[in-house]
C-alpha cells in the first residue's frame, strides 16, 4: 500500500488545494499558487494534478481539479495515491464528498506488488474532520483484498488458497468454519463434485457463521472457480489467459464478509463458497452427462464451460434451506454480461423491486453503479432438455446472462 491516512495533520503536511476550472482555489490566501497555475496552463480540469513549488524550487503544495464534485469525480481523488511525491498532505477545505475522497485516495495507492519489487514511496493524507478513518480503513482493506486474490495467478491461488483465506478471515472474526471436500461431496453436493472431481486439488465447499444466532439472517454465496480451461468443451487460449479471476465472487464475499464482521453489524453471517478448479483429465465431466443436484433436479451438461452455474446451484440450494432474510450470490458467470454492459457496469438480479431500487440507489451514491437485468420468464423455456429436467447453457446463444441468472432461479424458489 502506498497511501495511508493519519489522524492528525504533520507538523511538514503539504496543502492540497482544490479548484475548479475556473481556477477559483480553496487556497487559504495562496495567491502564489493561482499565479503558478496560470503560467503553467493547469485548465482545474477533474483529476487534473499540479506540483507547486516554494521560491525555492521545493515542492510545496499541490492543485487538484475537482470541477463538478459529482461521486464518481471523488475517487478520481486515487490520482493523488500516485501523483503526489512521498511525504505528509493535507486537503485545504473539505471535497464535496470527504469520505468517497478518502476513499478513493486510499484505492488509488493499490498495488499488486507479490511478484515483483514493491515501491518504497508512501503518501499520508491527513484524515478530513468528519470522516470515520476506521471505516474507510475497513473499507479500502477489503478491497485490497479481493483484488490481491483475484490478482494472484491459479498456481498459487487454488481451491485450498481460496480455504485458506477463508479460513483466515473467519478467524479473525471469530467465526465457524466448515468444510465438505472430495468424495464427501458425492452425496451432498454432486454438481460441485462433478466440476471438481478433475483437478488435482479437491473441489469443497467452504461454509462459516458469524454472529447472533437471533439476527437477521444474512447469507452470502460466491464463485469460486480458481481457474477455468472451459473443461473438455475447452476455452480457446485467448479467452484462458485471465481465467483466475473466476473466482472472483468468493473473492468479493471473503472481502465483504470481512467488513460485516469488522464492522460488528447485527446480522448472522453466513458464507458459502464452492471452490473448484475446472480442469481436463480422465474423469472430467462431460458434454451429454446428467447431473443431479442438491435439489433433486437434473441437468444435462450442454457445455462444460458453464460450470460456474452448476457449483452455485448445489451452494444455494444450501443457503435456502436455512431460509435467510437476504441471500446475495455474487459470480464471474457469463461473458454475455460484459457484452450487454460493458465492464464497468456489473448486473444483478432480484424479483424484489424495493430491494432493487435501494441498492441501485445505494451503488450510485457511492459511485459503484449497478444495472439490473431482467428475469425474463419467456426466456426459462431456452433452458429445456429432452432428457433431464434442465439443460445447463440454450442452444441458441441469445441472452446468455439472463439465461444463466433463470438457471439459478430454479434452485432457489422461495426467494424473491
Amino acid at each position: 500500500m502506498t497511501a495511508h491516512l493519519t489522524k492528525t495533520r504533520a507538523k511538514n503536511s503539504k496543502p492540497i488545494w482544490l479548484c475548479d476550472t475556473s481556477l477559483a482555489i480553496a487556497d487559504g490566501g495562496s495567491g502564489a499558487a493561482l499565479v503558478w497555475a496560470k503560467a503553467n496552463g493547469f485548465d482545474g480540469k477533474a483529476g487534473s494534478l499540479l506540483l507547486v513549488p516554494n521560491e525555492k524550487g521545493e515542492v510545496s503544495g499541490a492543485l487538484f481539479g475537482v470541477a463538478s464534485q459529482t461521486p464518481d469525480e471523488q475517487l478520481s481523488f486515487g490520482k493523488l495515491a500516485t501523483g503526489l511525491p512521498a511525504g505528509d498532505w493535507h486537503f485545504v477545505g473539505p471535497p464535496a464528498n470527504p469520505e468517497l475522497a478518502t476513499l478513493g485516495f486510499l484505492l488509488g495507492g493499490y498495488r499488486f506488488d507479490k511478484y515483483r519489487k514493491s515501491s518504497d514511496k508512501a503518501v499520508s493524507l491527513a484524515t478530513p474532520e468528519g470522516v470515520e478513518q476506521a471505516a474507510i480503513e475497513r473499507i479500502a482493506t477489503a478491497v485490497y483484498l479481493a483484488r490481491d486474490l483475484i490478482n494472484t495467478p491459479a498456481n498459487d491461488m487454488g481451491p485450498q488458497a481460496i480455504e485458506d483465506a477463508a479460513r483466515a478471515i473467519a478467524k479473525a472474526g471469530k467465526a465457524k468454519v466448515k468444510v465438505n471436500k472430495g468424495e464427501a461431496l458425492r452425496t451432498g453436493f454432486p454438481m460441485i463434485h462433478a466440476v471438481g472431481r478433475a483437478a488435482k486439488e479437491e473441489p469443497r465447499l467452504i461454509d462459516f457463521s458469524w454472529g447472533k444466532a437471533s439476527a437477521p439472517r444474512v447469507t452470502l454465496v460466491g464463485k469460486g472457480v480458481a481457474f477455468d480451461t472451459g473443461g473438455l468443451d475447452i476455452k480457446p487460449s485467448s479467452s484462458m489467459l485471465l481465467m483466475k479471476k473466476d473466482m472472483g465472487g468468493a473473492a468479493n464475499v471473503l472481502a465483504l464478509a470481512s467488513m460485516i464482521m469488522g464492522a460488528g453489524l447485527n446480522v448472522r453471517l453466513r458464507v458459502l463458497i464452492p471452490a473448484v478448479e475446472n480442469s481436463i483429465a480422465g474423469d472430467a465431466f462431460r458434454p451429454g452427462d446428467v447431473l443431479t443436484s442438491r435439489r433433486g433436479l437434473t441437468v444435462e451438461i450442454g457445455n462444460t464451460d458453464a460450470e460456474g452455474r452448476l457449483i452455485l446451484a448445489d451452494a444455494l440450494t444450501l443457503a435456502e434451506e436455512d431460509d435467510p432474510d437476504l441471500l446475495i450470490d455474487m459470480a464471474t458467470l457469463t461473458g454475455a454480461a460484459r457484452v450487454a454492459l460493458g465492464p464497468d457496469l456489473p448486473p444483478f438480479y432480484t424479483d424484489d423491486d424495493d430491494f432493487a431500487s435501494e441498492l441501485t440507489n445505494a451503488s450510485t451514491n457511492v459511485a459503484d453503479p449497478l444495472w439490473r437485468m431482467p428475469l425474463w420468464s419467456p426466456y426459462d423455456k431456452k433452458l429445456s432438455s429432452k432428457i433431464a429436467d434442465m439443460n445447463n447453457v440454450t442452444t441458441d446463444g441469445f441472452a446468455g446472462s439472463i439465461t444463466a441468472a433463470l438457471f439459478l432461479k430454479r434452485f432457489v424458489p422461495r426467494v424473491r
